[in-house]
């Protein structure tokens, strides 16, 4: 559900999520998405009401944004925090237990939860890394065998690893690479990442022949390579 308000002559937007909790919660993603998670039965003017309250709070963070736009983004891996999957916002929820040994990373609801030992901060993001990469490889690897009947030629192997400039690439022998922060581009736009790296099993360049292969099997490519150019910056940890 969306709901609007005015503060100080500008229109703000945001999205309401209802699901089984006791408190309302308010988020604002990188891009200047605000979400409020709020209680089922909690009316619709109750609502806007309190978010309003939180209005300067809300057009304070906007402007960070905005002006931070092209930044890499700065991560203190603390409660509230929110990161991307598959295009989606989540918030980081670390659940500290003293007993165990290894740390363990479940995503449930609209959280991202990260069960660990202590709070150390490089800790958590190493945890919370080599979870990405296991799910980039899962997701990656369906999308492979879903577009794989579009080819004659089978990848020699499909590898996620760090790659800092590339979201992906396809070496001389069709082995495909993938950047494991793929995984948290929203599902068509990982869609686009797999069939252009595919795409260059048949052809070793950016010709027009490449270019037409991939059209033809994603036609709206180019808003795809668009969302990843406006949203690459954010896709990290």
């Amino acid at each position: 559900m969306i709901l609007k308000f005015i503060y100080a002559g500008k229109e703000i937007e945001f999205q309401v999520v209802f699901s089984k909790r006791k408190t309302m919660e308010i988020s604002i993603a990188p891009s200047g998405d605000i979400k409020v998670r709020a209680p089922l039965e909690i009316p619709k003017a109750v609502i806007r009401e309190r978010v309003m309250e939180k209005a300067p709070w809300i057009v304070k963070k906007l402007y960070q944004f905005k002006h931070i736009k092209n930044k890499p983004l700065i991560r203190e891996f603390i409660n509230g925090e929110v990161f991307m999957y598959l295009g989606m916002d989540y918030q980081l929820q670390i659940d500290i237990k003293s007993h165990i040994n290894k740390a363990k990373v479940n995503l449930f609801n609209d959280k991202i939860i990260v069960t660990i030992n202590n709070e150390n901060k490089e800790n958590t993001k190493k945890a919370m890394e080599l979870w990405y990469r296991e799910k980039a490889k899962e997701e990656i690897d369906q999308r492979i065998n879903l577009y794989q009947k579009f080819f004659n030629i089978v990848p020699l192997e499909v590898k996620v690893k760090e790659q800092k400039k590339r979201w992906g690439s396809c070496t001389y022998k069709n082995s495909l690479l993938f950047n494991w922060r793929c995984v948290m581009a929203k599902s068509e736009v990982l869609d686009y990442i797999v069939v252009h790296e595919m795409c260059h099993m048949v052809h070793k360049n950016h010709s027009r022949e490449y270019w037409n292969a991939v059209a033809s099997i994603l036609p709206d490519y180019k808003q795809r390579d668009q969302w990843l150019k406006n949203n690459g910056i954010k896709m990290d940890l």
